[in-house]
């Protein structure tokens, strides 16, 4: 091999890598999903996708669903009233009652204040409700 066809390899054996990373990199950059908007862009991550997401017990889900509830304007008192009906639909979520329901008396407090939140108190899993409330106020 002569010594210009030696220098040009190397040139290409330095060059060509960083030029198909970076052309690469730019290709997916932004993958559009489902439209052009910007909020429907995905843009390229370094977090690790390979690992599957956990599956969420039952008790955060339903914490999370009745929070939102409160957050969207529900009373507390009908949002308890949902709590009550999903214990007794499934019973395994009473040892979670308790904890459900302060994080309803805080998040009650946050939406209507201390005093209107108390208002809307009952014996839902004992007083853990009204716990909640007070926590907060």
């Amino acid at each position: 091999m002569t010594h210009t066809a030696r220098r040009i390899g190397r040139s290409l054996a330095l060059v060509l890598p960083v030029v198909l990373v970076l052309s690469g990199t730019l290709a997916v950059t932004m993958v559009p999903w489902a439209d052009n908007s910007p909020s429907q862009i995905l843009t390229a991550s370094a977090e690790d996708v390979s690992v599957p997401a956990k599956p969420r017990a039952a008790q955060d889900v339903l914490r999370d669903r009745l929070l939102g509830e409160i957050r969207q304007g529900e009373e507390p008192g009908d949002v308890l009233t949902h709590l009550q009906q999903e214990v007794d639909k499934r019973p395994s979520l009473a040892e979670h009652c308790v904890g459900i329901a302060r994080a309803l008396g805080r998040a009650a407090v946050d939406a209507y204040g201390p005093t209107k939140a108390q208002s809307f108190a009952r014996p839902v899993c004992d007083t853990s409700y009204a716990s909640g409330v007070a926590s907060m106020g």
